[in-house]
């Protein structure tokens, strides 16, 4: 495991809008262990992805990143995102030569876990099973490290059970016809086979997908909303209620939508919003 860097860059990827509660309660955790990471994400620092349908667009939204990240100064560089860290891996050094090293939120936090364990003072009292994937652990041990990171919160007891449902993300899935759905009905099976009374995701796109099967007894949360309840940081999941809810637009409140702009909530977030559960 490499030696995080006391300096480095935050890179949250496009997840704010959506996520904001998990990006901000990171980004205190990794200033709290030490690490002074300056945050980097959106438009203006993207991966270049969303435009994979033009080669030469994504290519050049991939350097000006990979650019601004090495004009930073910081010998490193967090990901969040699994996707992120894999184009960086996989298309964005590969093209532009980087000066820092690429290290998973998992491992910064891992490296320096004697810092974050005498802060994690809150008990949690749950018994919780990971929703876990095959495609991100041959990069980065994240079905190891995130149970491990979960097991320094006292009064958490972290579950075992050998499904590891396919892909690296519950968005790699959703284009395959009854691809997600088996997926959380084994997530479910394993849960009520463990008797966890909550369930943990790791990634953002698969909480997106699991928080629909949050019933009695069985919460979703995200393993960065256990830390940082344990660690008393405010990490409130509003992303959970807004698709949970009978009516989203009341939840959310039309004073909130109009400062966002109506148009993009109704064009962007809306349909995801109101899209019927998988199961």
């Amino acid at each position: 495991m490499a030696v995080i860097q006391d300096r480095a860059v935050f890179w949250y990827g496009c997840n704010m809008t959506r996520h904001g509660e998990l990006v901000r309660a990171t980004a205190a955790m990794l200033e709290a262990v030490g690490i002074e990471a300056a945050p980097a994400g959106g438009p203006a620092h993207c991966c270049g992805s969303p435009k994979d349908a033009s080669a030469r667009i994504a290519e050049g939204m991939a350097r000006r990143t990979v650019q601004a990240f090495n004009a930073s100064g910081r010998e490193a560089v967090v990901t969040w995102c699994p996707s992120c860290h894999m184009n960086m891996q996989d298309s964005m050094a590969p093209v532009t030569p980087t000066n820092f090293e690429t290290l998973h939120v998992t491992e910064a936090l891992w490296a320096r876990r004697d810092r974050l364990a005498p802060l994690l003072v809150r008990p949690v009292t749950a018994r919780v099973l990971l929703h876990a994937h095959h495609g991100f652990q041959g990069r980065v041990p994240v079905n190891d490290l995130v149970p491990g990171l979960l097991r320094l919160v006292p009064g958490l007891a972290v579950l075992d059970h050998p499904y590891r449902a396919p892909g690296h993300m519950c968005s790699a899935l959703a284009g395959v016809p009854g691809a997600l759905e088996d997926a959380q009905r084994a997530t479910l099976d394993a849960a009520a086979a463990t008797g966890a009374d909550t369930l943990v995701t790791i990634f953002h796109s698969c909480h997106r997908e699991a928080v629909t099967l949050e019933r009695p007894g069985l919460p979703v949360r995200n393993w960065i909303h256990l830390l940082a309840e344990s660690m008393g940081i405010p990490a409130e999941d509003e992303y959970k209620a807004w698709r949970n809810a009978a009516d989203p637009r009341a939840t959310i409140g039309e004073a909130r939508i109009e400062a966002a702009g109506d148009v993009a909530f109704a064009r962007l977030v809306e349909p995801e919003l109101r899209k019927p559960p998988v199961l």
